[in-house]
């Protein structure tokens, strides 16, 4: 189903879903004001395991599976461990409008990875120039003059290899997706990474807990309730509904939402080489999900 099938209402939420996706890595930071990186990755993926599961409960919606898919589940939640290990890592380090950015070259990073590991699922002309695009807006943040320490860019790439492993996961996904219901392939990953995640916690985190405030908790509840249960049950509602090309044509609201968020909420400044890179990584997701429409066939 393309994007002109899709109601006023359905477009409006999917809008809204991106601008809370958009969000998170603002939450994030607002979370790791009052706790370690690796404990606010347990505790809120616990969260979204619960709900997830109380809502496959409610819906009936089977959960059980085989020998080989638990040990492909673990290899998910491996990748998964690592990727969010990197991003919570590299948030405590980056401003939310660089991590809002550099998230948002994962479509590129996938299309990548699945030319070479997903057979048909070439990079044509319009593909390659997308990624480009989207690199040189990388590119350019690590050019930023906000950045007078180094941690800055520290943190980039720290982000910027949680994407690498984030479109690994992706690309496995996508080998493996059609022997599973949504709900499983979310619910595994999360349950199996919660112990190495709090264990993290434990070994490195500098503090598991240093401060419990109002904004901790809003952040923690966003990142839980918001994005990784509400937001992936709504998405993936629409997804079965009206199709990725659909859904796909409004991605680039979410670096667009990250920067705009961290701005107004983080105070962060807005400078040359940040809207330098959005223009190029909003370009490049518009054309790399952009469709040809298709001739109506005449009838004499």
């Amino acid at each position: 189903m393309q994007n002109d099938d899709m109601s006023v209402k359905a477009s409006a939420l999917t809008v809204f879903i991106c601008f809370l996706f958009g969000a998170n890595p603002v939450a994030i930071k607002f979370c790791l004001t009052g706790l370690g990186a690796f404990t606010a990755a347990g505790i809120r993926f616990a969260i979204a395991a619960l709900v997830i599961f109380a809502w496959a409960r409610y819906k009936k919606i089977p959960l059980k599976i085989s020998q080989k898919q638990l040990g492909q589940m673990l290899i998910l939640a491996a990748i998964f461990v690592v990727q969010l290990s990197c991003f919570y890592q590299g948030m405590g380090k980056t401003t939310a409008s660089h991590g809002a950015l550099i998230a948002n070259v994962l479509p590129f990073m996938v299309l990548i990875m699945a030319h070479f590991f997903i057979p048909g699922d070439t990079i044509s002309l319009k593909k390659g120039v997308g990624i480009t695009l989207g690199f040189l807006g990388v590119l350019f943040l690590f050019f930023d003059e906000q950045d007078l320490t180094g941690e800055l860019k520290t943190g980039d790439l720290i982000v910027l290899a949680a994407v690498f492993f984030w479109s690994s996961s992706a690309v496995f996904v996508k080998r493996i997706i059609s022997h599973y219901n949504v709900v499983q392939i979310t619910i595994y990953p999360m349950i199996f990474s919660i112990p190495f995640f709090f264990l993290g916690g434990f070994l490195w985190d500098d503090q598991m807990i240093k401060m419990i405030d109002p904004a901790v908790i809003n952040a923690m509840l966003y990142q839980s309730f918001v994005t990784a249960s509400f937001g992936f049950i709504a998405w993936n509602t629409l997804l079965q509904k009206f199709g990725a090309t659909a859904l796909h044509s409004f991605i680039f609201i979410m670096p667009l939402a990250g920067v705009l968020f961290g701005v107004l909420l983080l105070g962060e400044v807005f400078t040359l080489h940040l809207a330098i890179s959005i223009g190029f990584i909003v370009a490049g997701v518009i054309i790399v999900n952009l469709r040809r429409r298709k001739r109506p066939v005449s009838v004499h």
